[in-house]
């Protein structure tokens, strides 16, 4: 099966070669036989019913600085394509909102992976709010006394914008900081969106680990270890992958929630379990493929195109030659 597959990212020229997932599923689409284009979320129009995008085609290696060959522009109707895989960094704004808008007028005739209404509808730190027994204990709020009683009942707290990413804005608030209020008012000045309260849990001392999931299950996971100085176990602010297996408890979790994500066309999920608490589900970009890859021996991008080409095939208005 020879697909033509448009992914929808950030400009390639600036990617981690050997960090970054979405190369990894470029490297795989490209060795099944795929034809890649690469464009950016703001060259995407609707033009009198149809979603075009300035898209070039790409070839991607494994070599630094030299990754990927990018073709001459051209405009793409998506309608035409077999995949697009939108695979954009978050702030979840108005402006990924507006992607998703778009892209739902080509899905599901042209597959997109994830499903642009379930990652509208699936906001990573409100969306794990469909499992609160999963959570620890947790609050979303605008309203500054409610969160003051919340750390007044729980002690240590850790404070985060609600559509935050990358570990950004992630703080640690001490039972006993006296910062809470000045924090709190710094947010409301130019956040315009309420706060994720969660009590802090020691464990994740010992790491964050991040599970990918594909179709719904589990397929691997990898240990993010803060650094001495931080909070946040996020790689990129200077977390220590290490390798991790799957628990009793995060097969639980993964057996929860797998169904509701399988249901929603949400192929590619990565979450976010400490102290085995379940604080994410991420779904617009999640990362962690090529860390599991290299501790287990494992490839699943290979696996997340075995079940991208299994949906493909199994559209009535599938006609590409195989």
């Amino acid at each position: 099966m020879s697909l033509a597959v448009a992914v929808q990212m950030d400009p390639i020229e600036s990617i981690n070669i050997d960090t970054d997932t979405t190369f990894a599923l470029m490297l795989e689409a490209q060795r099944r036989g795929h034809l890649l284009y690469h464009y950016l979320p703001r060259q995407l129009t609707w033009r009198q019913g149809r979603v075009v995008a300035r898209a070039r085609p790409v070839r991607v290696q494994r070599v630094k600085g030299a990754h990927a060959e990018l073709g001459a522009a051209e405009t793409l109707d998506l309608a035409t394509l077999d995949v697009v895989l939108m695979r954009q960094d978050p702030p979840f704004n108005l402006a990924y909102i507006s992607a998703t808008h778009l892209l739902d007028r080509v899905h599901p005739r042209t597959l997109v992976v994830n499903d642009p209404d379930a990652v509208r509808n699936a906001p990573e730190k409100l969306f794990v709010t469909e499992f609160q027994e999963l959570m620890p204990p947790s609050i979303v709020t605008y309203d500054i006394e409610e969160i003051r009683a919340f750390r007044r009942e729980h002690g240590d707290v850790i404070v985060k914008p609600i559509y935050g990413n990358g570990g950004a804005g992630v703080f640690h608030i001490k039972k006993d900081d006296t910062n809470l209020n000045s924090l709190i008012e710094l947010f409301q000045t130019f956040l315009n969106e309420p706060l994720m309260v969660q009590v802090y849990l020691p464990a994740v001392r010992e790491g964050d680990k991040r599970i990918v999931l594909i179709d719904g299950k589990p397929a691997g996971a990898v240990n993010r270890v803060p650094a001495p100085d931080e909070t946040r176990a996020n790689l990129h602010v200077g977390g220590r992958a290490e390798p991790a297996r799957l628990t009793k408890r995060d097969h639980e979790i993964c057996e929860a929630i797998g169904p509701a994500l399988e249901a929603r066309g949400l192929v590619l999920v990565g979450i976010d379990v400490i102290g085995g608490y379940l604080t994410e589900i991420n779904v617009t970009s999640p990362t962690g493929i090529q860390e599991i890859d290299r501790f287990d021996g494992t490839n699943l991008s290979a696996r997340v195109w075995d079940a991208i080409e299994s949906k493909v095939g199994r559209r009535p208005d599938h006609a590409r030659p195989t």
